[in-house]
């Protein structure tokens, strides 16, 4: 146990759940490092919270025991660390040692797989294109008129709640998808770090096939950022659906066109909360604007199409929040959610950015990054909102997650 005597728990997802009548915490790695998910009882939860490489068993031991109003015997708290370090759950050698396998696994994959895949939707692909039908049927573009802009917000939500608007917006952007050389995809990275840019050299495979990319423009991008930077995180691209759930879209619009998909360049952006809170900026972030530089010196003269894969808020008690999401409160989160709609149709990064910053990012926009990056790589346009729900986020439908899609000339 020597290698344990000051454990560091890693970043997981804790979910609370009823497991035989008693009441326990439910432990799963976010990266799927391993498929071992362990339940602890609440007594034994606490200790991760000391499990920050600071404390040792000892301390750990005694802590837990002051908290108890009891001895807390050592066996237990030692069979529990063992658990997770043979899930793969602390931060040690073994666990960097199955990092350093998963990557060269993945790495030397021909192409990155679709994560959800006969999950979230169908792998077959002539059930998936019954499934987007079903999605847009009631879809009215009377009066429509042909779209060839340059950016798209696109929903990163699952397809059951989120389909018709995913349906709504990508079926709009037909023509603009015909004519692009080259889509650029900013995505939420769920498990990034502050400010992180993450590429990959694996194109994404969908039902339909392979999305092709640009291997070169990949590496001169990631030879700016610094290869270390652009690449250090680059397995979070094998679980993260954000880019994924519209890259099958985008598949699936090049199907119905009859063309031949067009490379795409896909980028997980990591949180902008430590701008927020620090009271920095990202417009004075280096590797923010060696990111937009280079993404502008490589995309000069040819028909680029800019994708961001985002949700807006996320709010209500399964969030954290202290209250439902009555009647006015939804009222007032779509006046919110307007304002950041209308800073991202008319361009403006700086209101965009501001909008949120200034009230701490309470709502939760889970495409800040991304949304603030597309809109200072395309600078100046207008735009239209083509769709805008609230979707549930827990049984009760006391919280939601706000999701829009939205068209850039």
């Amino acid at each position: 146990m020597h290698h344990l005597e000051k454990p560091r728990l890693r970043p997981l997802d804790f979910q609370p759940v009823s497991h035989q009548g008693q009441p326990m915490w439910l432990l799963r790695d976010p990266m799927q490092y391993s498929q071992y998910q362990l339940i602890f009882p609440p007594l034994l939860a606490q200790m991760l919270v000391y499990c920050d490489g600071e404390h040792t068993l000892e301390q750990i031991q005694t802590v837990l025991s002051q908290d108890a109003g009891f001895p807390v015997p050592r066996a237990p708290l030692e069979e529990a660390l063992a658990q997770l370090d043979e899930a793969l759950l602390l931060e040690n050698e073994r666990f960097q040692q199955a990092k350093q396998a998963s990557m060269a696994a993945y790495r030397a994959l021909p192409y990155r797989p679709p994560a959800l895949a006969g999950l979230g939707y169908p792998a077959d692909p002539e059930e998936l294109d019954h499934l987007f039908g079903e999605y847009g049927a009631n879809d009215n573009l009377h009066g429509w008129q042909p779209w060839n802009g340059r950016g798209i917000v696109s929903p990163h939500i699952d397809y059951q709640r989120g389909g018709r608007v995913y349906a709504q917006v990508w079926r709009r952007a037909w023509p603009a998808i015909a004519e692009a050389d080259l889509i650029l995809m900013f995505g939420t990275d769920h498990n990034g770090g502050l400010g992180t840019i993450t590429l990959t050299e694996k194109p994404y495979a969908t039902p339909y096939g392979v999305l092709p990319t640009d291997m070169a423009m990949v590496e001169r991008i990631a030879a700016a950022l610094g290869p270390q930077n652009a690449f250090a995180l680059e397995l979070n691209h094998r679980h993260e659906h954000a880019i994924e759930l519209s890259a099958v879209w985008l598949h699936h619009s090049y199907r119905q066109l009859g063309i031949e998909p067009r490379p795409m360049i896909p980028i997980l952006c990591g949180s902008f909360h430590h701008f927020v809170t620090n009271g920095h900026h990202p417009a004075s972030d280096p590797q923010l604007n060696i990111l937009l530089d280079i993404l502008k010196q490589e995309s000069e003269g040819k028909r680029v199409l800019a994708v961001a894969s985002v949700d807006l808020a996320h709010v209500g008690p399964n969030f954290g929040d202290p209250f439902v999401m009555d009647k006015i409160r939804r009222q007032k989160l779509q006046e919110q959610d307007e304002q950041l709609m209308e800073a991202t149709r008319t361009g403006a990064a700086a209101t965009f950015y501001q909008e949120i910053a200034q009230v701490q990012d309470q709502n939760r926009i889970c495409g800040f990054s991304s949304i603030y990056l597309m809109l200072r790589y395309l600078e100046n346009q207008s735009g239209r909102t083509v769709a805008y729900s609230q979707c549930p986020a827990d049984p009760q439908d006391h919280s939601l997650v706000s999701i829009c899609g939205l068209l850039l000339d």
